[in-house]
């Protein structure tokens, strides 16, 4: 069967709140728009660009609250994608950081899942998401007893995949790691055509992203009520209370901000402020692609994306004294950042890259295959 011929299925972790992985479900919705998407959860109201698409939700979908608290139901999220029927498929392509390369396929199919992750709330994140995340003691409780038993659920769901895509070299080790399973790295895109250089920055410095834990914004507050630096946070999250009440009057809480606000901020920005650990990590090409420096924590995947002393500044421990130090260095040093050549950086990662990238890889795997199963 030619590749042209060959029926393709996508299937996605929950798609409730917009973030980097909506942002390559988006793209592979695009590249393959006849190709139905099964998902556990979707809420159109907060996930945007899939007007036209067949979404085929599971049973979680009309449950008290799944679109905005699909945390609840974690426990039932592989029971959830076992459920689908994906038997009409011949290929199958899951993007996930959670439980969606869990489906089962028959033996002819081939299923290749572009990672984000292993699942994170499982893995090397669980201690993290138990203590620190907000919600009922017993909840918490619950969460402690069940997690072994998603973990093995997670790593028995691996074997389930026939090649692994990987957003990052970070992701990559993470899944040999944790799955035993080798893996080939494409980054994840930006659209450069969104974003564009500003002819002067506004002198405030930004972070983005939801204000959840291990992004740590309560870093980034703790270090700018020190330095007094002019910062602007955009993005909303069960801290922002917390976050509010602790920061001082240089410090601005924009809240939920749209795509084109959002573009003028990275454009006006002296530099992104980037100090958690990420799989990938989209925001950091964003404000590069603005022509905008970025100062990050030297792990994950902003080692991917960001080149030292060219296009940002790296720090090596979550403290606001080694934060502090490398704003300070920006400081000192902002005007040897050359926003077209950050921007030419950032070019690197267009979508255009990423949509030849994958279709490269998923025609070579369906050619592969199709050989093995004479």
């Amino acid at each position: 069967m030619s590749f042209t011929d060959a029926k393709v299925a996508l299937v996605f972790d929950w798609m409730t709140n917009p973030g980097g992985a909506e942002k390559v479900n988006l793209v592979l919705h695009k590249m393959f728009p006849d190709a139905p998407i099964f998902t556990s959860v979707f809420n159109p109201e907060k996930v945007k660009g899939f007007e036209n698409a067949e979404i085929k939700t599971s049973f979680i979908q009309k449950m008290p609250f799944a679109k905005t608290k699909h945390q609840v139901y974690l426990s039932l999220m592989p029971y959830a994608y076992e459920l689908f029927d994906l038997s009409d498929y011949d290929i199958v392509i899951s993007s996930s950081h959670s439980c969606a390369k869990g489906i089962i396929t028959k033996p002819e199919t081939l299923h290749i899942c572009y990672c984000h992750t292993p699942m994170r709330y499982a893995w090397d994140n669980w201690h993290e998401y138990i203590n620190q995340y907000k919600m009922n003691r017993i909840f918490k409780y619950i969460g402690k007893k069940r997690i072994h038993k998603i973990r093995m659920w997670d790593r028995l769901s691996a074997e389930r995949v026939d090649y692994f895509i990987a957003n990052s070299n970070t992701t990559k080790k993470r899944i040999e790691k944790y799955y035993n399973k080798m893996s080939s790295v494409i980054h994840p895109m930006i659209n450069k055509k969104d974003y564009k250089i500003a002819e002067k920055t506004g002198g405030y410095f930004l972070a983005v992203g939801r204000l959840i834990p291990y992004k740590k914004f309560d870093l980034i507050v703790d270090t700018f009520n020190k330095t007094g630096l002019p910062l602007k946070i955009a993005g909303t999250g069960i801290m922002e209370d917390d976050l509010r009440s602790r920061a001082k009057e240089n410090i601005e809480f924009l809240g939920y901000v749209n795509d084109k606000k959002l573009q003028i901020l990275y454009r006006e920005c002296e530099a992104l402020i980037f100090p958690q650990i990420e799989d990938f990590g989209i925001i950091p090409l964003e404000a590069m692609a603005s022509g905008r420096p970025v100062i990050a924590l030297g792990k994950g995947g902003a080692l991917d994306s960001v080149v030292e002393n060219e296009t940002g500044i790296f720090f090596k421990k979550q403290t606001p004294l080694q934060l502090k130090k490398a704003v300070e260095k920006y400081m000192e040093q902002k005007k040897e950042f050359d926003p077209e050549a950050i921007r030419s950086h950032a070019e690197k990662f267009d979508e255009k890259e990423f949509r030849k990238k994958m279709m490269k890889y998923v025609k070579e795997k369906w050619e592969h295959w199709q050989k093995t199963m004479v």
